[in-house]
């Protein structure tokens, strides 16, 4: 699959609309602002300093569309009275191969949205959009995987009903602590 999907998570009563598309080249300013945030990079696996590590980021989002083997997408947040939208987090659907029963899913949130429920709200779209689509490539679960010490995340994890099934040992240098992996099966 390599057409562009847009995903709409809807506005609730305390929480605007977001938008879930492809990273786009006009994303890069943006992208590296959010990612000086010392609480990001600290999670993150890929840090972003400057223009050109965020070109290289944002055309390594673009291949995984045109490989069809994982679907990042920039969340967006609807700006109340505005057509412009705010960049507000990432999530990603990743390791997507046809036959095997497993993919992984991925997130992270700008710094001034976090507590709102914008990663729920998000992984919550990408988890339908990724079942819906990729059910009859043999897709049955989803695993979403932290670092042990990464306590948001596991928040986020429970709140989209990803059960938690294990902790995994450190794998240096990319996962330097423990982490726990949550799944969510398609009859969840």
């Amino acid at each position: 699959m390599n057409a562009p999907v847009v995903l709409q998570v809807a506005a609730s009563p305390v929480s605007p609309a977001l938008v879930l598309r492809p990273w786009l080249m006009e994303d890069v300013a943006a992208l590296v602002e959010l990612s000086r945030d010392p609480a990001l990079r600290q999670w993150a696996s890929s840090v972003v300093d400057n223009d050109a590590d965020g070109t290289r980021w944002v055309q390594a989002q673009q291949q995984g569309w045109v490989s069809g083997g994982r679907f990042g997408f920039a969340v967006l947040e609807a700006q109340p009275g505005s057509v412009c939208e705010q960049l507000v987090g990432n999530v990603v659907l990743k390791e997507v191969i046809s036959g095997k029963p497993a993919a992984e899913v991925g997130y992270w949130t700008a710094a001034h949205a976090r507590g709102r429920g914008v990663a729920s709200r998000a992984l919550e779209a990408l988890t339908s959009w990724a079942f819906d689509t990729f059910k009859g490539d043999g897709l049955e679960r989803l695993e979403l995987l932290h670092q042990v010490d990464n306590l948001a995340s596991c928040r986020v994890a429970q709140k989209s009903r990803y059960d938690f099934d294990s902790v995994l040992p450190a794998a240096p240098p990319s996962f330097p602590r423990d982490g726990h992996l949550h799944i969510r099966r398609t009859s969840a």
